[in-house]
């Protein structure tokens, strides 16, 4: 089996045990309030690549970390992760009407109900990491991780600064703190999630996949924008060219087309370099980065 061949049944085996997980620890359609449940359970499953997911198990096997305690870590990040679209895509924020392919959770249901889908995923990624098998000590970290990465200071933050940067001239340090905040928070938080259901990291390790993560958080925006300016959406599963209509400053439109990919490209090797000290073992997140930059939706 060729390495690309092994990576990719890797994959598939991710994501399949994440899809499980995800149904077993999502509220069942049948529990009261059912409507609520089945848009829960409509904006989680089925759909995405699971970047998150992949990050978390990928850091995970550096540490030998026991699967049960990564399908939860893999579990919150994706639900805080698909929370986050469900409200970006609302009226009030992105107004989007195509996710993954399929229409978006204010579509299919209604505005109401898609605000409280957002709030229940939210709580409900705590509750499932919270009762991750591990050390409490161990526990309180990864919450106190996933919880700041989440909030004012990651996701919601940089969701804040890009809706007030509408129609803005950025200069590229504001657009990578934004976006470090919007969209390298939560990648952050999946490797380190990943590594910490494992042991606690040492500073060294720490700094190392801190690193990483910062490369790859980037460098998954700036594939964003790339696509966004040159993929159609029907591969995408989302709507195209919606940045440049909303006059939303990106990394093409500051750097242009040529000089974004090469920074993507830059930031996959650093992305390498940081992984340096671990060694062959860190293989799988070396491939993940690989993917990040080179995926074509």
């Amino acid at each position: 089996m060729t390495a690309a061949h092994d990576f990719g049944a890797w994959m598939k085996s991710i994501q399949a045990s994440v899809e499980g997980a995800l149904a077993s620890f999502l509220p069942d359609a049948a529990v009261v309030p059912t409507r609520l449940h089945e848009a829960m359970r409509y904006a989680v499953l089925d759909g995405g690549k699971r970047v998150r997911p992949l990050l978390v198990f990928a850091a995970g096997e550096l540490f030998d970390a026991p699967a049960a305690t990564l399908a939860r870590g893999a579990a919150a990040v994706e639900m805080i992760h698909a929370y986050s679209l469900v409200h970006d895509d609302m009226p009030c924020m992105d107004d989007d009407a195509l996710r993954r392919g399929k229409p978006t959770v204010h579509v299919q249901y209604d505005e109401a109900t898609a605000l409280l889908v957002g709030d229940a995923l939210q709580s409900q990624a705590f509750i499932v990491l919270a009762n991750a098998d591990a050390e409490p000590a161990r526990v309180l970290q990864m919450v106190r991780l996933l919880g700041e990465a989440s909030g004012s200071a990651g996701m919601c933050g940089g969701q804040a600064i890009d809706l007030d940067s509408v129609g803005l001239k950025l200069s590229l340090e504001a657009l990578e703190q934004m976006h470090r905040l919007k969209t390298g928070a939560l990648l952050r938080a999946s490797v380190l999630l990943g590594a910490w259901s494992g042991k606690p990291l040492d500073a060294a390790e720490q700094q190392a996949l801190d690193t990483y993560a910062r490369a790859i958080g980037l460098a998954f925006q700036v594939v964003d924008d790339v696509l966004d300016a040159t993929a159609d959406s029907a591969t995408l599963g989302k709507t195209a060219g919606k940045d440049a209509a909303d006059n939303k400053p990106t990394y093409v439109s500051i750097l242009g087309l040529e000089a974004s990919r090469a920074l993507a490209e830059q930031l996959r090797h650093d992305a390498h370099a940081a992984l340096a000290p671990f060694g062959d073992k860190a293989r799988r997140l070396r491939e993940l980065a690989d993917l990040i930059v080179q995926r074509q939706a």
